[in-house]
């Protein structure tokens, strides 16, 4: 386990450097925003930018590291991402930082693939749940460590934004240094899906509702802590709080799921995150330690829900589809999250911020009404056919995609698992 865990040691740091960064930027860019005096759309459509820089990496980031190899792609990828963040201060505007928003998502989706198809061949089948689990917990620990950092600065400074560039600058080095071997050419496969829906409805469209409620509370919930009354320290330890409970279910949720039809797990998790969400947007709870709770009440009920998606996906795919399989749901969560933000950002500017959870709450009506008529549509799997929940369904994994058919060829030459992730 030991040398196992040495081996990636370099990864992990940059991880944990470049997340601490990230996490910052999080919580730091709506409450600049806001003091910028951007409108609730504005700050809304500059979250959304983030995702489609995500998406747009996970189709061409491939081919940047097929291209330049996988230490030169970080390099550059990482380097980018971190003269991008101080532009912020210095282009005080809407449409500038949703630029720099979508170039940093882009440039992250990049980071995720390289470090997660690295930890890939890493692994083995002995190893393999155990260094995903340590991925996992370093990568959500640093970017909560980065979202209460803010409490350290003043927002009305530029100080966040060069320790946030410092950050993510810093990760270059212990992979720019690393003895360990590269990873093989990372896999490019296609995006197909139509054929995605047919093998599992219920997961396809399950992960583009979670992506579009868990992207709205997010990205907008340090808006939401103001608008309530928090001081900025509390706003980012709420947003935490929503990660933090997110982490928290994992883990008994996906084993209930092994247990019974995964189905009837999310129907669970989104009636759950019905009642939690109605009641903040009913109750509004103005006390900071309630407030939080309820943050890590929702982050356990609703996160947990895009695994238990996945692992239900796996359950009806081949065993040769799993990457396609995972790729495509990463790109319907993807998709999903572009949209929560901006449709939360409406709401809140119509209805003020209890708007965020009446999304959320509306979103989970519509997760209910489908999964529903999936359980009648289809019989449950028997357990001989169902793919036990593991770190790879918990972790933000997905594999490399490309819209182009004829990359049959890499794929059938190149190892199978090059993978990228959505934080």
């Amino acid at each position: 386990m030991f040398k196992a865990l040495a081996s990636i040691s370099a990864l992990l740091a940059s991880v944990g450097l470049l997340l601490v960064g990230h996490g910052l930027q999080g919580t730091l860019l709506p409450l600049a925003a806001q003091e910028a005096r951007f409108s609730d759309l504005a700050i809304g459509l500059i979250s959304s930018g983030y995702f489609v820089g995500m998406v747009a990496g996970c189709l061409a980031g491939p081919f940047i590291i097929r291209r330049a190899g996988h230490v030169r792609a970080f390099a550059a990828l990482i380097s980018f991402m971190s003269a991008v963040v101080l532009l912020h201060p210095v282009l005080v505007d809407p449409v500038s930082w949703f630029l720099i928003r979508v170039v940093s998502g882009f440039c992250l989706a990049g980071f995720y693939m390289i470090v997660e198809s690295w930890l890939n061949e890493a692994a083995d089948n002995r190893n393999r749940g155990m260094i995903m689990s340590f991925y996992i917990v370093v990568l959500y620990a640093s970017m909560m460590v980065g979202q209460v950092s803010i409490s350290l600065f003043g927002i009305d400074s530029f100080l966040p934004f060069i320790v946030a560039s410092i950050m993510v600058s810093l990760s270059v080095i212990p992979v720019s240094l690393t003895t360990s071997t590269q990873p093989a050419p990372i896999t490019i496969v296609r995006f197909r899906p139509v054929k995605l829906y047919q093998t599992s409805p219920a997961a396809f469209v399950g992960c583009f509702l979670v992506g579009l409620a868990s992207s709205a509370i997010w990205t907008m919930a340090p808006i939401y802590g103001t608008q309530i009354g928090f001081s900025t320290n509390e706003a980012a330890y709420y947003t935490a709080a929503f990660i933090g409970g997110g982490v928290l279910g994992q883990w008994p949720f996906g084993r209930l799921s092994d247990r019974m039809d995964r189905r009837h797990v999310l129907l669970g998790l989104a009636f759950a995150t019905l009642v939690i969400a109605a009641v903040i947007a009913l109750w509004e709870p103005r006390s900071a330690l309630v407030a939080t709770l309820c943050a890590v009440a929702i982050g356990a009920v609703l996160q947990p829900a895009y695994s238990v998606a996945v692992a239900h996906a796996f359950d009806h795919a081949r065993s040769e589809d799993y990457v396609e399989t995972s790729s495509g749901l990463l790109l319907s969560y993807g998709i999903g999250s572009i949209i929560g933000p901006t449709g939360a950002s409406l709401a809140m500017q119509a209805t003020g911020p209890s708007g965020l959870y009446m999304t959320v709450a509306a979103v989970q009506v519509l997760t209910i009404a489908f999964v529903m008529t999936r359980l009648a549509a289809r019989a449950t799997p028997s357990p001989d056919h169902k793919r036990d929940f593991g770190p790879d369904a918990t972790a933000p994994v997905g594999a490399v995609i490309s819209p182009d058919a004829t990359v049959r060829e890499a794929r059938q030459t190149a190892r199978p698992g090059g993978e990228a992730g959505l934080a």
